[in-house]
């Protein structure tokens, strides 16, 4: 069994106010994301399938709301709610936002691998 803190997990992304701190779990990842107000992640999704995210999350919203988008339109989730994300999504930080997730390792790392090189190209 483990526990999982901001100050142990692994930073994988972080600037401009946006941080993702990881942690691995059996062939699940936990992950802290705090994106700030105005973040909207779908031009960083751009060539991935759909241009949208594939990697199914599991969660709850600490603080904010994030406005997902989807194929069949878009939906809020904010504070104080548990959530599961679907394959073919993107996220939009309506204010800032800080949410837990659960992961599939591979799939989680495919599509943080394509946004860090989509960050690097503009």
């Amino acid at each position: 069994m483990e526990a999982f803190t901001l100050e142990t997990m692994s930073v994988a992304m972080e600037g401009d106010g946006l941080e993702i701190r990881l942690d691995e779990a059996g062939e699940m990842t936990v992950g802290l994301f705090r994106l700030p107000s105005g973040t909207d992640l779908r031009p960083l999704l751009h060539g991935l399938e759909g241009d949208l995210c594939q990697c199914p999350h599991w969660g709850y919203m600490l603080k904010g709301t994030v406005r997902m988008h989807t194929p069949t339109g878009s939906k809020d989730y904010q504070a104080g709610q548990a959530f599961y994300w679907a394959p073919g999504h993107a996220p939009e930080a309506l204010e800032d936002v800080e949410y837990v997730d659960f992961s599939p390792t591979q799939e989680l790392n495919a599509v943080l691998e394509h946004v860090k090189q989509q960050a690097a190209g503009s």
